[in-house]
């Protein structure tokens, strides 16, 4: 069901124009802000720009969905529906397309034109905060998904020194690890962190075949016997997990990781904040690398946090959207937000020399899948399809890292699934 079926013939807020008319006092700007960052380094970064608001005489109401993106987008459908919009919302990928067709978003272009957001936002982003020519979204960065990290103590307790770099290294290593009584494969059991595991290995297996398969949605790669491989390696990853998997939050796997209890974890790059700000460093704790790969391919999947608007009466929540628009893209805020989150700034004319290793290996890493045709929409993180196919893949991987489920089966499945939510 689309979005705009499931809205149609309910009363919404109907949204036009633009925030602001010229002149427009900003004395006591108000927003409220529904988001999904509950804990950790997203909590920490946010909390950061809510202070920025306030200091520029904002008053700032939080409003935290627990869960991931599925429970914060059915928080907001609720709200919308019954016509209490929030003033602000995170919304990312094709969902700010789906809300902008159906009941529309806010135009910012009074507020991106004179900020040059054509200019300085990574070309990449353009479109996706774009609908019908102009901004209606704004990013407040750029996650890479498609990470692995490494325990340098586990590598030390199995006289390795470098990372894997394909998946017979990888298989090899997980089995030393295990031999010398460490968890291989560090892993919380949540259907997020699942989907986010299952397309690191799709990454792993090819460039192309993750193209093919989630990005095209061929039923032929869906159900192939590369998406059957896949499903191999993932099911080797899994029996290699440990028996206190399930519920775990990623940042308890990751401490694991980061003590040498655990040798590797995929993750996406909020990883780096949320160590840093427990004092693990990268290099020194643990190794940032791509996920090991099948064929040598390169590629980076792409995640970025934005936040779009819906129209207030309230001309106090217009100015707070205005002003909350325009501190989310300033250099200020993109330079601390994302030193706390430990992703790389929307923005591409920020000096990155004060940030870490593992960001200033993002940025290079961007720049290069920029000039090869390696950049690719999350799947997992909802940039590179509709969330109702997001959704039926990650509850089948889910099913599969849970059950005996055979990997024909799993690939069968998946395509299925896909087909019916085209």
């Amino acid at each position: 069901m689309t979005m705009k079926s499931l809205l149609k013939g309910t009363a919404v807020i109907a949204v036009a124009g633009a925030l602001l008319s010229g002149g427009v006092a900003r004395a006591e700007p108000e927003v409220e802000l529904m988001h999904m960052w509950t804990t950790g380094s997203g909590a920490e970064a946010l909390a950061k720009v809510a202070d920025k608001f306030r200091e520029q005489g904002g008053t700032w109401t939080d409003n935290a969905i627990a869960g991931h993106t599925a429970s914060q987008y059915a928080a907001l459908r609720a709200r919308v529906m019954a016509g209490d919009a929030p003033t602000a919302v995170q919304l990312k990928g094709p969902n700010i397309h789906e809300w902008a067709e159906a009941v529309g978003l806010a135009d910012l272009s009074r507020i991106a034109e004179p900020g040059n957001w054509s200019e300085v936002m990574a070309p990449a982003l353009v479109d996706i905060m774009s609908y019908d020519g102009h901004f209606v979204a704004v990013p407040v960065n750029i996650h890479r998904v498609n990470w692995m990290y490494t325990s340098r103590k586990a590598l030390d307790a199995i006289g390795e020194t470098e990372a894997p770099e394909n998946w017979d290294q990888f298989n090899a290593m997980a089995e030393k690890m295990e031999a010398a009584g460490i968890i291989p494969v560090a892993h919380g059991g949540q259907d997020w962190q699942d989907i986010t595991i299952f397309e690191a290995v799709v990454m792993g297996m090819g460039l192309d075949f993750y193209k093919k398969a989630f990005i095209d949605l061929d039923d032929e790669t869906l159900r192939g016997l590369e998406m059957v491989a896949t499903f191999d390696q993932l099911r080797k990853m899994v029996d290699w997990m440990d028996e206190g998997m399930p519920g775990r939050a990623w940042s308890e796997a990751a401490v694991l990781v980061m003590k040498g209890e655990a040798g590797f974890q995929f993750q996406g790059d909020w990883y780096v904040g949320d160590m840093s700000r427990l004092g693990y460093e990268p290099d020194t704790d643990y190794l940032c690398t791509t996920q090991p790969t099948a064929d040598g391919s390169f590629g980076y999947t792409l995640n970025s946090d934005s936040f779009a608007f819906f129209e207030q009466d309230s001309e106090d929540r217009q100015e707070g959207q205005a002003l909350f628009a325009e501190l989310a893209m300033s250099p200020e805020v993109q330079v601390f937000f994302n030193q706390a989150k430990g992703s790389i700034p929307a923005r591409m004319d920020i000096d990155l020399s004060d940030f870490n290793s593992c960001q200033q290996l993002s940025a290079e890493h961007l720049n290069q899948a920029i000039e090869t045709g390696g950049l690719v929409p999350s799947l997992a993180h909802s940039m590179a399809q509709p969330q109702r196919i997001r959704s039926s893949v990650m509850e089948i991987v889910s099913n599969f890292m849970n059950t005996d489920m055979s990997s024909e089966d799993a690939a069968n499945q998946i395509a299925d699934a896909v087909q019916a939510n085209i």
